[in-house]
């Protein structure tokens, strides 16, 4: 991910500002907030204290002619910029440094930017549907839901910017959706989608299929799995099998389903008697066993501990109180943008925290992180 490709790619969206009005270089602000958000910086004042202090190595990469913008510059501009556009930069860039392999899990999920909301201005907060790469986990493109939509609509339009060819596409039970596994499909990928009562045909179909006498009697594919974590332990119990009768009709409505599966889980915490278990269902164009479908819905959930607990947690994503015009959304992609950055350097074994940090202390080291 050359720091060069990012730049390029950024420099298709255009500047909104009167040409005689411009003292800092569009390209300039977007380098300097990646940059400093990199390093660990929250805000705007925080972004323009990062430049005062590196502003010899940011003319390494940029002009900076002028020096560096106040935080009510960066306030300004970044909430103007237009925000498709920036996606489609971002899109783009990780098409370009990104190659996702055949079979590679492309999990699809959203994530409520929770200080974006401003209750005296009634705006909602913004949800953002992200698409992950789990083998390397990357962000390879992300999408702002509309004010009064959600993830159904929304996942449409990101499946659009990625080159999904070969990959195994998986999205929870929101995204099971017809169009969606269409659409997919056209773009020559496989599809693992969860099952529930959304889509009533298809639960029915699950229900009559693999009651639970069934599922603890299997005499088909299975495969079970146990993970310990302090204290707690839990089991999953995989089975699948080919479109059995019981789905016959609803081959022509899910375009090429080939695989149904359901996984039974038991939760236990320490002595205490195991919870209830739960059972979930899943459809899918590849022909998987239980063992591939065990480890891609668990891949799946990498999304959740790889992508947004490193938002929340090391990044602060959702304490950011950062909320006018575009600038909440820009942000967004900025983290995203921010955290590949920080994934994509490995010789240093530390958390993404301590990386920003180190990138703080060490222009070498941020060096080190901007050339991966």
């Amino acid at each position: 991910m050359l720091t060069p490709s990012l730049m390029h790619h950024l420099s298709i969206i255009p500047d909104f500002r009167q040409a005689w009005k411009i003292k800092h270089q569009l390209s300039d602000i977007l380098f300097l907030t990646v940059r400093a958000v990199i390093c660990g910086a929250e805000g705007w004042e925080e972004i323009e204290d990062f430049g005062h202090e590196k502003l010899g190595f940011l003319r390494q990469y940029g002009d900076f002619e002028s020096g560096v913008p106040s935080h009510d510059t960066l306030a300004r501009v970044m909430a103007l910029i237009n925000a498709k556009q920036l996606q489609t930069a971002f899109a783009d860039w990780m098409k370009a440094c990104h190659d996702a392999t055949d079979g590679a899990i492309v999990a699809i999920d959203g994530k409520t930017l929770r200080g974006s909301y401003c209750r005296g201005k009634d705006k909602a907060a913004i949800h953002m549907v992200s698409a992950f790469s789990t083998a390397n986990g990357v962000v390879m493109g992300q999408i702002k839901t509309d004010e009064k939509s959600n993830e159904i609509t929304a996942i449409p339009e990101l499946l659009k910017l990625l080159d999904l060819y070969g990959c195994l596409v998986t999205i929870d039970a929101m995204g099971c959706q017809k169009k969606i596994a269409h659409q997919i499909r056209r773009q020559g990928a496989d599809y693992l989608l969860s099952v529930k009562d959304n889509q009533p045909k298809l639960a029915d179909a699950f229900e009559a299929a693999f009651p639970m006498k069934v599922i603890a009697n299997y005499a088909g594919d299975a495969y079970t799995t146990v993970e310990k974590n302090r204290g707690r332990e839990e089991s999953r119990y995989h089975v699948v099998s080919d479109v059995s009768h019981e789905f016959q009709g609803l081959i022509c409505e899910w375009p090429d389903l080939k695989t149904v599966g359901a996984v039974v889980s038991f939760r236990q915490e320490g002595d205490e008697p195991p919870d209830e278990a739960v059972v979930r269902y899943y459809i899918s164009f590849a022909e998987l066993t239980a063992e591939q479908m065990a480890k891609a819905v668990r891949q799946h959930w990498h999304v959740e501990n790889k992508l947004h607990w490193f938002l929340d947690v090391a990044m602060r994503e959702d304490a950011c109180r950062i909320r006018r015009g575009r600038a909440a959304e820009n942000l967004g992609r900025v983290h995203h943008i921010a955290l590949n950055y920080l994934k994509g350097e490995t010789r240093f074994k530390g958390g993404i925290r301590r990386k920003q940090k180190k990138a703080a202390l060490s222009e070498e080291y941020l060096a080190d992180v901007l050339a991966v």
